[in-house]
């Protein structure tokens, strides 16, 4: 049996992507970024050595430039931006860091100070020189606002002496050698004046040239690291003087020619935080090129699960991976996860892009709690299907083996997932309120949650498969789990702030995760309510429902105790998902059609294409040696 690499795309599937990728800005968002990687420059190169290939991913973020339009322009759009780390994502994670940081980070941050796009900004937007972006030291690394750089200001000169004072004030891993050509960073250091600590700034800083790096500037390279290769480096700063325009300024500091801070922010970290702010677009890159990573791996493992044959139960008989419960039951769990993902990751970027300066503490918050949620979705669906294309997934030439250890630099970057997790959860113990009922009514302790007392609608009234009572469950886990979290933190020890936190972070993060899946399933409801073709909704209400079932099971003994649920509907559970399973089993092809990854990428792995690793070369995968078809 084989999968031919792209087949006419079927009216549900073509419904459904129009759902998945923002429907009438589709070409416009994703269109650039999909025809990119189409090209024959964007293959796997299973041949070339890591310093190669990091040199590879310089070439192709020059190829990108290309596709861009105008840098500027994209560099302040979070739906394009959020678009482009979706697509490279899945053909080269070096890449997709190396424009999220030239992009976002480098030209995103200089164009949100004061002037930014009255500079001259021609080397970066045509990539005579790479942007990169310095903040994390080696010893400072999510309590940045420890860091130790310092800019002192020269009443001399006007200018600047940007200096590294000790070896754990080194800036790791930023993307500082030779490779890829001339640099400049924007790095993140403490203006001190008349040695006083002013606050921490961004300060546009020149690395490099054709010739190497410019003085002062000492850069060391790391060792390799797990995933696509990108060359992380430390590097310091002795003594290297910047003019006065190298300071990044806007309303939260201004530096007047005597050396007289103004800023319209009171204390020191809310300045650093206003100075990195572009991080919070990079918490959605992030997780965007993560989710393109899951939807691709979703899609070769469903290919090859039709495309892979078996013993079946007859003498002779073969059948396909994808015929077992075992095996697609495991693929549907994770496609109905990657559709949730996906519309999450719409909503919040969509809540990002509008939002009003004093809705940014609660956005921001909000756009952390998606990042983790999707990046550790992303790892759990990528390594399942590496295994479930056994031996085969080990190869990186299958478009798989990569892909976990990818995601886990987006799980560490812009912010590890825990540690802002944790600040999220210490947020909304007592500043959060939990999502109405689904019928707009209800809230934390309201008498109209579902099965709550006084309520009319007695939970065993309601079927287990129902999405508004599902979704409503969903809600009341996450109560259930602040109110836990609230009683433990009012009950901890007196007078020990961390022995109090303690005793409330389990409860706390638990509370984090329900709230980020029910924020997931409220998009995907909205996603439902967006459908015009009834069997693409079909299919859009069973994922959801399995969705919502899978997220439920865990806390079935919680939502009983509570009177949220009965026994019988406990008893329900197993036999709903298997329900379900079997009807969208048939289906499997038509979802993942639905990513929309070319045919030419599919076409370059041999498991996506009827192929595999070790199989005799065949005419269409001629050139890659010991690939071919099985």
């Amino acid at each position: 049996m084989s999968v031919p690499a792209h087949t006419k795309t079927h009216p549900v599937a073509d419904e459904l992507a129009r759902l998945l990728f923002e429907g009438a800005d589709r070409e416009r968002v994703h269109g650039a970024w999909r025809r990119l990687i189409r090209g024959k420059e964007f293959a796997y190169r299973a041949d070339l050595p890591p310093r190669e290939r990091t040199a590879l991913s310089y070439e192709r973020l020059r190829l990108l430039n290309e596709a861009v339009g105008d840098p500027v322009e994209l560099a302040a759009d979070p739906y394009r931006l959020a678009g482009l780390h979706e697509w490279t994502g899945p053909v080269d994670g070096g890449l997709t860091t190396l424009a999220s940081i030239h992009y976002n980070l480098f030209l995103g941050s200089v164009l949100d100070h004061d002037g930014g796009r009255a500079r001259d900004l021609s080397p970066f937007t045509s990539l005579q020189r790479t942007g990169t972006f310095l903040c994390t030291e080696l010893e400072h690394g999510n309590d940045v606002a420890s860091m130790e750089t310092v800019a002192v200001f020269d009443r001399v000169t006007g200018g600047f002496r940007l200096n590294t004072p000790t070896e754990g004030a080194q800036k790791f891993m930023p993307n500082t050698s030779l490779t890829g050509g001339p640099k400049t960073a924007l790095v993140a250091a403490r203006l001190l004046v008349d040695g006083e600590d002013r606050g921490t700034f961004l300060f546009l800083t020149p690395l490099s040239d054709e010739q190497g790096h410019l003085p002062g500037v000492r850069v060391r390279p790391l060792p390799p690291r797990t995933g696509t290769p990108v060359d992380h480096c430390l590097t310091a700063f002795d003594q290297v003087w910047l003019p006065r325009g190298a300071l990044l300024e806007a309303e939260h500091g201004r530096l007047s020619a005597d050396g007289t801070l103004t800023s319209s922010l009171g204390n020191r970290r809310k300045r650093l935080l206003r100075s990195i702010n572009r991080v919070t677009m990079g918490k959605l890159c992030m997780s965007a090129g993560t989710l393109g990573m899951s939807r691709a791996a979703l899609t070769i493992a469903v290919r090859y699960a039709h495309s892979r044959l078996l013993a079946g139960p007859k003498a002779g008989e073969r059948i396909p991976l994808a015929a077992h419960r075992s095996h697609h039951g495991r693929l549907l769990h994770s496609l109905a996860t990657a559709y949730a993902m996906t519309f999450l990751h719409r909503a919040t970027v969509s809540r990002f892009a509008a939002h009003a300066a004093e809705e940014r503490a609660e956005v921001e918050r909000e756009v952390a709690v998606a990042k983790g949620w999707i990046t550790w979705q992303a790892r759990e669906i990528t390594t399942e299907c590496r295994e479930r294309c056994g031996a085969q997934g080990l190869f990186p030439a299958n478009g798989l083996a990569d892909l976990p250890l990818n995601i886990e630099g987006g799980i560490t970057a812009e912010g590890d997932n825990l540690v802002i997790w944790v600040k999220a959860a210490s947020e909304m113990v007592f500043g959060h309120r939990v999502a109405a009922r689904a019928d707009g009514t209800g809230g934390p302790g309201d008498p109209g949650a579902p099965g709550a007392p006084g309520d009319p609608d007695d939970p065993g009234d309601r079927e287990i498969t129902e999405l508004p009572f599902l979704r409503d469950l969903l809600a009341e886990v996450e109560r259930i789990w602040q109110d836990r979290a609230r009683a433990a933190l009012r009950e901890g020890p007196s007078g020990d702030p961390v022995g109090r936190w303690n005793v409330t972070s389990d409860a706390a993060l638990e509370m984090v995760s329900a709230h980020a899946r029910l924020r997931a399933a409220d998009a995907f409801l909205a996603a439902i309510g967006r459908t015009t073709d009834a069997r693409a909704g079909h299919l859009m209400r069973n994922l959801c429902r399995l969705f919502l079932l899978r997220q439920l099971g865990a806390h079935s003994g919680d939502l009983l105790a509570e009177g949220r649920i009965t026994a019988d509907h406990v008893r329900a559970l197993p036999k709903a998902v298997d329900t379900v399973l079997g009807d969208l089993a048939p289906h499997l092809m038509t979802l993942v059609d639905a990513f929309d990854l070319p045919a030419e990428v599919l076409s370059s792995i041999p498991i996506a294409s009827g192929g595999c690793v070790g199989g005799a070369v065949s005419d269409d995968l001629a050139g890659r040696v010991g690939v071919g078809a099985c």
